[in-house]
């Protein structure tokens, strides 16, 4: 008898083994979730429909299929795909140029060219168009849905542009038909309050709900409003797509705008998915072909075009589902309703999918996308864009966006600001140079350059992150030219751009740890042309240190100009990889630092030198810490272990390490703990040194001395090279050093 507990169930006939657990996952989350879904997308599918001026049919057509196969094929396995609100301006504009069985020709073209977008592995690129300009085409869209569909709630029908719409609204308001307007403010009420009810009576979609309400209300109302009408079944509907009479130019521009439109939506959509919920990510090329092959199929049975739809694919999320089978799963209630209760639909009124459909339009013109455009300084992208999109079309307005997005985009990345200016009564002037330094920014730096007078004194900052050729040369014979005059020119570079490394090469954009790198990358492992030529790497790095850092640490020495007062006695290993500002996080004068081979404190006052040391920072400087820091990988402590003490001073020196070899040997804790933290002999050695030297410490009669009379504290470090983490060594073992705890929150 078997003792496996795995949910696999193998059968006794032959075939793969079945999850129970996923079939489990599937009735409990999936199945209902695909049941919300489908009630949120019956509405909205059919709305979109006759705001597209589309055959009704073709709004289930296209939820049923898109649901299915992009649930299938798509990237996203929570996304749900189906007719949306961003391409019903489109659409709407292909019906009245080419005819409804020309746009299906245009959808299925659009749909083999999403595949092939998917194929090309470009997705992600579709991810580039500004943010900005999309918001402000979804909002475009939304005015122009809802200026068409108040003409529809007034009892009349749409015009085909939004001006019209706009132009003829007043006429229409004299003309309103009353039951059609308290259908539609109906169904608008139960919308914008729906957010509002308590949870479980949420738990129903709001959609549904007004139009379940709207539909009986439309019993009783006056006036028989207009219902919606559908012209044989469903199987009726279907029919191949007809070719273009003419025109290609158009309908190869239609092709592109739907297909580019349907991938960004669908994109942008997946994108926002994936935000809410922690499951698998999107595969963005495996999405698009999944929806290039919904929207190839939509268009041959005589359906909407289709994308990946944000309010469907948070319902879903929001509903619980696991997986792609909720999406699967809405698609085939759509296809069983609109086979078996076509007649339903009938009784639906205009009014009613009006009033949805304005709801659905205002709710994409969101006032949080205008705050940020405004606090971004792209307002003026998003009003281009908006009434672009309302006044011209979809296509040209997002065209007029970009364009206008770029121009900004390249006016704030290659201007540059030069500002030059007196410092007091001295004569020294200061220039400062800001942004991307090209030569475009030639005529405005070297109008400020000609405002010093000659034979002044002058520093120049450059805080720019790209520096051309032609700028550089411009600095330079403008500073071999003032200092002709008497005058002095000094730079300073605060930038990730160096004026060294702009004539060495093509000009790149400096990196924004270049600074960081400059300070603590070895010469060696920087380019030549910032480490300079062979024997000249101390001045090199001298004249780097005056143009990059000599201002960073010049205010702090100037207040250190009258003496010194530092916090820590700092011995460490001569070994030239450890440096001991950069461990500590401190800067000029927190340190008084001691450097010797194997960081060691010879007994009975046996060094001069560091006797001298010691002194001077406890008794003079008063420091309130002694620290000792050893090292991994130490050339002293290797040698100790390999009994080769070489001959000479060298060797003499290291025999003040021989107490810290003896206690090594005899299982000093340090030692047990080290080596139980994985370290190597060699390094174990090396933390028991800097234990035992820290007892020496203790023991040395000028700390003795000193700590009767106040607080002074002695401690151990370990450096491991290796992993560039500090450890803290104690006098039983090794730790981490701690965080410092939080300040307390103030009230």
């Amino acid at each position: 008898m078997s003792t496996d507990t795995d949910s696999t169930v193998r059968p006794a006939s032959a075939g793969p083994p079945v999850r129970t657990d996923r079939f489990a996952g599937l009735i409990r989350y999936d199945l209902p979730a695909s049941i919300v879904v489908f009630l949120v997308a019956l509405p909205l599918s059919l709305g979109i429909a006759v705001a597209s001026d589309a055959p009704i049919t073709a709004g289930l057509i296209a939820a049923a299929v898109g649901g299915i196969l992009s649930g299938l094929l798509g990237g996203a396995p929570l996304q749900v795909t189906g007719p949306a609100a961003g391409l019903t301006v489109v659409v709407a504009e292909v019906i009245h140029e080419f005819g409804w069985k020309t746009a299906c020709f245009i959808t299925v073209a659009a749909g083999l060219l999403q595949i092939v977008f998917g194929l090309s592995r470009i997705a992600r690129s579709a991810l580039a168009i500004a943010p900005v300009v999309v918001h402000a085409m979804l909002a475009g869209i939304g005015v122009t849905i809802a200026l068409q569909q108040v003409h529809v709630l007034l009892g009349g029908a749409s015009h085909s542009s939004a001006w019209e719409n706009l132009t003829e609204l007043p006429g229409q308001l004299l003309e309103l038909r009353g039951g059609d307007v308290v259908i539609g403010l109906v169904v608008i009420g139960i919308m914008l309050a729906w957010r509002y009810l308590p949870g479980p009576v949420r738990a129903v979609p709001g959609p549904l709900v007004a139009v379940l309400v709207a539909t009986a209300l439309a019993v009783v109302v006056p006036g028989d409003p207009a219902r919606i009408a559908i012209d044989g079944s469903l199987f009726d509907a279907i029919g191949l797509p007809h070719l273009p009479a003419g025109d290609w130019d158009g309908v190869l521009m239609a092709v592109l705008t739907v297909a580019l439109i349907a991938s960004v939506e669908s994109l942008l959509s997946a994108v926002a998915v994936d935000k809410m919920h922690s499951g698998a990510r999107t595969d963005f090329d495996r999405e698009l072909i999944g929806q290039g092959v919904a929207n190839t199929a939509s268009g041959l049975l005589g359906g909407l075009p289709v994308t990946g739809v944000i309010v469907r694919s948070a319902t879903n999320v929001q509903a619980g589902a696991r997986s792609r089978a909720s999406a699967v799963l809405h698609g085939v209630w759509i296809l069983v309703f609109s086979v078996a209760l076509v007649g339903v639909v009938e009784q639906i009124p205009k009014a009613a999918l009006a009033g949805l459909l304005i709801v659905i339009g205002i709710q994409l013109v969101k006032l949080a996308h205008i705050r940020t455009a405004r606090r971004t300084g792209d307002l003026a992208v998003y009003a281009t864009t908006i009434l672009g999109v309302v006044f011209l079309n979809l296509l040209e307005g997002v065209l007029l966006g970009l364009v206008l997005a770029f121009a900004l985009l390249l006016w704030r990345v290659v201007r540059v600001q030069v500002h030059a200016a007196a410092l007091g009564p001295a004569g020294r002037w200061l220039v400062t140079v800001d942004g991307t330094c090209t030569f475009l920014a030639l005529p405005r730096l070297t109008y400020r350059l000609a405002a010093v007078p000659a034979g002044a004194d002058a520093q120049v900052q450059l805080t720019v992150d790209f520096l051309d050729h032609a700028a550089t040369e411009a600095l330079h014979d403008w500073a071999r030219q003032h200092e002709s005059t008497g005058g002095t020119v000094e730079f300073v570079e605060l930038g990730t751009a160096r004026m060294s490394r702009a004539l060495a090469g093509p000009p790149r954009r400096g990196r924004a740890r270049g600074l960081l790198d400059g300070l603590l990358a070895p010469r060696g492992a920087r380019p030549p042309a910032v480490r300079g030529g062979d024997g000249a790497t101390i001045t090199t790095g001298v004249a780097e240190y005056h143009r990059g850092h000599a201002h960073l640490v010049r205010p702090h020495l100037d207040d250190l100009r009258d003496g010194q007062d530092p916090d820590s006695f700092f011995l460490t290993c001569a070994d030239s990889r450890i440096v001991p500002n950069v461990i500590t996080s401190s800067g000029p004068g927190d340190l008084f630092t001691v450097r010797n081979v194997g960081n060691l404190v010879p007994a009975d006052g046996r060094d001069t030198s560091v006797e001298a040391a010691l002194t001077f920072a406890v008794d003079k400087l008063s420091v309130r810490n002694i620290v000792v820091c050893g090292h991994s990988a130490c050339g002293a402590m290797q040698a100790l272990l390999a009994g080769t003490r070489p001959p000479g001073a060298l060797g003499d020196w290291l025999a003040h390490a021989e107490p810290a070899l003896e206690r090594h040997r005899a299982g000093h804790p340090v030692a047990l703990a080290a080596a139980a933290a994985g370290f190597h002999e060699a390094d174990q050695l090396s933390m028991v040194n800097v234990a035992v030297q820290v007892e020496a410490l203790y023991r040395h009669p000028t700390v003795r001395r000193a700590s009767t009379t106040r607080e002074l504290e002695v401690s151990g470090l370990f450096f491991d090279i290796a992993t560039a983490r500090v450890l803290h060594i104690t006098p039983t073992g090794i730790a981490e050093i701690p965080d410092p705890a939080p300040e307390p929150a103030r009230v």
